[in-house]
């Protein structure tokens, strides 16, 4: 830390907030002079050596930040981080008097003195550096000369928060991890919905020995220079970001605000702030209103990133972080388009066939239907024999149905001349998907059979006995054929595998004569009416049965109801 003379403090008194010192109320005239001259001791502070110090610029409103070297031939490095603005910004110094001495009276300076000394700041000063961007930029010199160095700032585009780390030793200090010769991120691979990137390490890691992990960025806009730039778009909308009222939130001087500890307890910034890390990890991929993801992943150097949607260009970043001070430097970001969605094959459905559909978990397949002759409307009968499954059906591009499904369904859609059909089948998120379609414009009769929304199979409790059990099921006004089928199964079997039988498609041809029971017709023209029950007999005691109930339409098909366990009594 730097021994600050008197004659240095005497000339920042005046370049910063009149709180440090007690106004002269006696002097009129020196007390109008500061109040006249309020932009230097309002707006100016000074920057700590060897520390980043966090700040906000209103849009238009400059600020101005003094640091000080107290002897020539001094190295010093100032850099300067804009969030989520460009900012314009001037490094000048302006040199202390030569006449300034440690010894003092221990009297008041003279008022004429005092303006001279407020007038040589203002006037005195030799420009060393400007920038106007939004990238990290730093000034950097060997040899200092010793001097009072001021840093204006303004930003023109909007009210933005920025940076700024100061020291004159940042050969020894190097808080910013330091890059490869070779900066730059490669994609080395990409696929549908993956990118892997690879990048040169950090020779902070090797060199320094010190903590250093990376930190990936996912976006689809631009890429970003800076992880202020990036927890600056994460946060937007939270109060931390909120703009400070000087004078209400923090003073010039208020170097806790800053995270330097003061007199009065904890600082602001220590009750407040997280680490890089910290904040990156709660920011995850679908966070509300955020399309932007991150993920720190240590120290290793190459990552592949996952569930990417296909077709769709990102932005990568890779930032190296110091987990010991939370400062961070940018490599050379890239972008990489993901492959398209692989072009599905589209089946042809022919007038009255039925067609089996297989469809993988979240899976789609495309159906074509091209009528032969004129027609006024098509029948689509579908039978969805496992999860349930989502349809949609547009006719020349025109979306005609769209809807979730399950079971057999019978949708009526209304013709056009030479029109052609294009059926869109997405599979279950929990599952393959099984089914049988066909499609017509000549509808007779229905080629599976009309089954009730309700296809449970109801057990009475009271008529099970040791050898047989009863049980019911609905049907619907259409006079059907109904088999029902019974299989022994072990008193451990469960609903979970029961579950997993549940293909509705599976007809009774594919059951062993033995376990049939009995085949019969009913209908109901009342459908409150439409309900049958059968008693099975010849079963043997406590032991567990699967029982099925099929369904046969005119054609031949067949659907089957839920499965039913049930268990004989041990005793009667």
């Amino acid at each position: 830390m730097l021994i600050i003379s008197w004659a240095v403090t005497s000339l920042l008194l005046f370049a910063t907030d009149s709180r440090t010192q007690k106004l002269p109320t006696r002097d009129e005239e020196l007390f109008q002079m500061q109040l006249r001259d309020k932009s230097l001791f309002h707006d100016s502070s000074i920057i700590p050596d060897g520390a980043e110090i966090s700040s906000y610029l209103f849009r238009d409103a400059p600020k101005r930040y003094y640091f000080v070297v107290e002897e020539d031939n001094t190295p010093l490095s100032i850099t300067i981080t804009p969030c989520d603005a460009p900012l314009e910004w001037k490094l000048t110094l302006q040199e202390l008097p030569e006449e300034s001495s440690g010894e003092g009276s221990g009297e008041p300076e003279p008022l004429e003195q005092q303006k001279q000394k407020q007038q040589a700041l203002k006037e005195l000063g030799t420009n060393l550096y400007s920038y106007k961007g939004n990238d990290v930029e730093s000034y950097r010199a060997s040899n200092s000369p010793s001097g009072l160095y001021r840093l204006e700032l303004i930003s023109t585009e909007k009210d933005t928060n920025f940076k700024v780390y100061a020291s004159t030793t940042p050969d020894s200090d190097q808080p910013y991890p330091e890059l490869p010769y070779d900066p730059r991120v490669d994609v080395t691979s990409f696929g549908r919905t993956t990118v892997t990137l690879a990048w040169k390490p950090s020779p902070t890691i090797s060199q320094l020995r010190q903590p250093i992990q990376y930190c990936v960025i996912i976006n689809k806009e631009h890429n970003f220079k800076s992880l202020c730039a990036v927890e600056a778009k994460l946060n937007a909308d939270d109060t931390f970001m909120a703009a400070p009222k000087p004078g209400l939130d923090f003073s010039p001087f208020d170097f806790a605000y800053f995270g330097f500890p003061s007199d009065n307890g904890p600082s602001r910034e220590q009750k407040t702030a997280k680490p890089v890390n910290t904040r990156l990890s709660q920011h995850m991929a679908g966070a509300p209103g955020v399309d932007l993801q991150q993920i720190c992943i240590g120290n290793k150097s190459i990552f592949t990133v996952s569930e990417l949607k296909p077709d769709t260009q990102y932005y990568f970043d890779i930032f190296a972080v110091n987990t010991n001070s939370n400062m961070s430097t940018a490599y050379v970001g890239t972008f990489a388009k993901t492959k398209e969605e692989a072009k599905q094959k589209t089946m042809e459905l022919k007038d009255g066939k039925v067609t089996d559909v297989f469809i993988k978990r979240k899976g789609v397949k495309f159906l074509r239907f091209a009528p032969v002759s004129s027609h006024q409307k098509v029948m689509l009968y579908v039978h969805s024999c496992l999860d349930g499954i989502q349809i949609q059906v547009r006719r020349d591009g025109k979306l005609m149905l769209s809807q979730n499904m399950e079971g057999v369904r019978h949708f009526q859609l209304r013709g056009k001349p030479k029109a052609k059909y294009l059926i869109r089948l997405k599979g279950s998120k929990t599952g393959a998907s099984l089914l049988k379609i066909l499609a017509t414009n000549r509808p007779n009769k229905q080629p599976f059979p009309s089954v009730p929304e309700d296809t449970r199979i109801k057990v009475f409790d009271k008529l099970r006995t040791c050898s047989s059990v009863t049980v019911a099921w609905l049907g619907t006004q259409e006079r059907n054929k109904f088999c029902v089928y019974k299989r022994l199964v072990e008193n451990n079997y469960s609903e979970e595998q029961k579950k997993r039988e549940q293909n509705q498609c599976i007809g009774p041809d594919t059951r062993k004569k033995s376990e049939k029971v009995v085949c019969k017709y009913f209908h109901s023209h009342i459908l409150q009416k439409a309900v049958t029950t059968e008693t099975i007999r010849g079963l043997q005691p406590g032991r567990s049965y699967l029982l099925d109930v099929y369904v046969i339409g005119h054609g031949g098909h067949s659907v089957k109801y839920q499965s039913k366990l049930v268990k004989t009594r041990r005793s009667c």
